[in-house]
């Protein structure tokens, strides 16, 4: 199956776009755009691929599905579009970026700039159907992105995998701890970001891994 994404990706993920599981998620997600507004737009589904080539991944983020409200997903996780309003994650994101490295939370919402830095931000279902968060999980995406992260864990060495959430934390199992490093905390909903999210400096921890092993470190500074 010829599936656009970008090219390194294209090679690492080849024997995945050709199993029985991934020919049927793209069956069903034509049908459900037979029906349905699905977001992403479908130039974006693998926007996180296009902008993090495989050789330059240091940090994944992951989420769980897209945002579900309009003009908010772009294919990267947690970000929204210059000009759509910032969710609450997001902003909570935001506010411990500044408690934890001095950083003044930026205008928008658009994390490009952590993306092309070799930041992951990747979603386990990559995507939605408008305005109904999860609707989407049963259509296999777990099976294509949970092996996206032990490609990474067998490719890549000293990476930072940051796992916010149950529903990331789930997957700490598909990592070798002994090559790469986790960061587990909860989410930064308003519904659990108190929990430990707010504290647990997840943007300084990184950036002293990666120095600690020679690679340059993230500027988690957004330009506006």
């Amino acid at each position: 199956m010829d599936v656009k994404i970008e090219s390194s990706w294209k090679k690492a993920l080849k024997p995945e776009f050709e199993k029985p599981y991934f020919k049927e998620l793209v069956e069903k997600l034509k049908a459900e755009k037979e029906t349905h507004t699905i977001f992403p737009k479908g130039v974006d589904i693998f926007r996180a691929f296009d902008l993090t080539p495989l050789d330059q991944v240091k940090v994944i983020i992951l989420g769980q599905d897209p945002y579900h409200g309009i003009g908010q997903a772009h294919g990267l996780s947690f970000s929204v579009p210059k000009g759509i309003k910032q969710p609450p994650s997001l902003k909570n994101i935001f506010k411990e970026l500044q408690s934890d490295i001095g950083i003044t939370p930026p205008q928008h919402g658009d994390l490009s700039s952590w993306a092309k830095q070799g930041v992951m931000l990747i979603n386990a279902m990559l995507t939605v159907r408008a305005h109904e968060a999860g609707s989407h999980q049963s259509l296999g995406w777990q099976n294509f992105t949970d092996q996206v992260i032990q490609v990474i864990s067998e490719k890549r060495e000293n990476c930072v995998f940051i796992l916010w959430g149950n529903y990331a934390r789930n997957k700490v199992d598909l990592i070798d701890q002994t090559k790469h490093k986790v960061i587990q905390s909860p989410h930064p909903s308003p519904f659990s970001a108190n929990r430990g999210f707010f504290g647990s400096k997840p943007f300084s921890i990184t950036n002293a891994y990666l120095k600690e092993n020679g690679l340059n470190e993230i500027n988690w500074a957004i330009s506006e």
